[in-house]
């Protein structure tokens, strides 16, 4: 298995937190726990983040806790720990993490999406 040079970014994020502009902040959380599982496989915890201006959380990508992704029915239900909250209302939708770069791209990505949906 190739070693995430990503995860060492991603810790070196953890606890900043700068306005984007006058409508939009993000934060990055992000800490190594003592227990690789299945869960977590690549042994951090994270949590990267999109607020407005009222402080509210309108997107972000985490691990920090579990949810069922619905399925079809007659279909078994995967448990799964990494995921997206959308920004279109309170969605949480399965996220595909592969490496901690694509991650921190992928959430710029979104963040870039909500900016230019507002413009």
């Amino acid at each position: 298995m190739t070693k995430d040079t990503g995860l060492n970014t991603l810790l070196e994020l953890s606890g900043i937190e700068y306005w984007l502009d006058e409508n939009y902040w993000v934060k990055f959380e992000a800490y190594e726990v003592e227990e690789v599982t299945p869960q977590i496989p690549h042994g951090i915890r994270y949590s990267l983040t999109l607020h407005n201006q009222y402080n509210k959380r309108i997107m972000g990508f985490d691990n920090a806790h579990a949810f069922k992704a619905k399925r079809k029915k007659y279909f078994a239900h995967k448990k799964t720990w990494v995921h997206k909250h959308e920004s279109s209302g309170f969605k949480v939708v399965p996220y595909e993490f592969s490496s901690a770069e694509q991650l921190l791209e992928d959430f710029w990505k979104e963040v870039d999406k909500v900016n230019k949906d507002e413009s």
